[in-house]
């Protein structure tokens, strides 16, 4: 069983930057690989972006490419969201998930098997 917690959410005006982590209680981070998941109001929850338990570089939506980073730290079992250029449209609900190095290496949303409880994101004009 995995606990996720987010933190870092808030609201802030367009253009600017926003950091959200997410704590995993787990004693083999590494072997999850773990995604930020966004779900706007009205709207079906939608990938952001991800790292594999294997490692390697995290992929992206379109929709925030270049503008988002995530990154992972295994020694604190954290994963991090560093959101740049906010736009308005990323107002959302943001998650943090993970699913085990049993899955395919990109694994769709539906086959992550762990959620936090989610973070408001609110960006203002």
């Amino acid at each position: 069983q995995v606990h996720l917690v987010e933190s870092g959410g808030g609201l802030v005006q367009a253009g600017d930057s926003l950091r959200l982590s997410c704590v995993a209680s787990v004693r083999t981070f590494s072997h999850y690989t773990v995604g930020w998941f966004r779900q706007a109001p009205g709207k079906e929850r939608e990938f952001v972006s991800a790292i594999s338990w294997i490692g390697g570089s995290p992929y992206y939506a379109d929709s925030v490419k270049g503008r988002f980073t995530m990154s992972r730290d295994n020694a604190k079992n954290t994963l991090y969201l560093q959101m740049n250029s906010l736009k308005l449209e990323d107002t959302a609900v943001y998650y943090c998930a993970a699913t085990d190095y049993t899955k395919r290496l990109r694994p769709s949303m539906e086959e992550y098997d762990y959620w936090g409880q989610g973070t408001q994101v609110s960006v203002s004009s």
